[in-house]
């Protein structure tokens, strides 16, 4: 049997905004609105799909990118230019530091709705 995840929907307040923050920090390209989602598709294939819920309060999520290390450069070099706080950790305890978990690097930042947002250049589980 194959499995793959398509798709997830990510809550946003402003779906068209919270789309374009992800895409220009990772390099990617926001999609056209499909219904009322507005999607980034990620190089595998997966796509998240910015929807704009119904105005309930919107709960936090977690949202991991594994990328490769030339990648990782480009992609914190964004979150720097752009002047976002960033972390270590997902606790937000370690502020301004990367990680080196598993002999690669991470961050995490926020987007604008508050979903935690991570690079990691290493798998977890995958280190030395």
């Amino acid at each position: 049997m194959t499995i793959e995840l398509n798709h997830t929907i990510v809550a946003a307040t402003d779906k068209k905004a919270s789309a374009q923050f992800l895409a220009d920090i990772l390099g990617l390209e926001v999609g056209p609105q499909y219904g009322p989602f507005i999607p980034v598709e990620i190089p595998n294939g997966v796509t998240l799909d910015y929807y704009e819920g119904d105005g309930g309060p919107l709960v936090p999520q977690h949202y991991a990118f594994l990328v490769s290390e030339d990648e990782f450069d480009t992609i914190f070099g964004r979150i720097k230019e752009r002047g976002l706080t960033y972390w270590a950790d997902p606790y937000h305890t370690q502020e301004n530091q990367i990680n080196t978990n598993d002999g690669g690097r991470g961050v995490y930042w926020d987007d604008p709705d508050g979903h935690k947002l991570e690079i990691i250049t290493r798998a977890y589980g995958a280190g030395e």
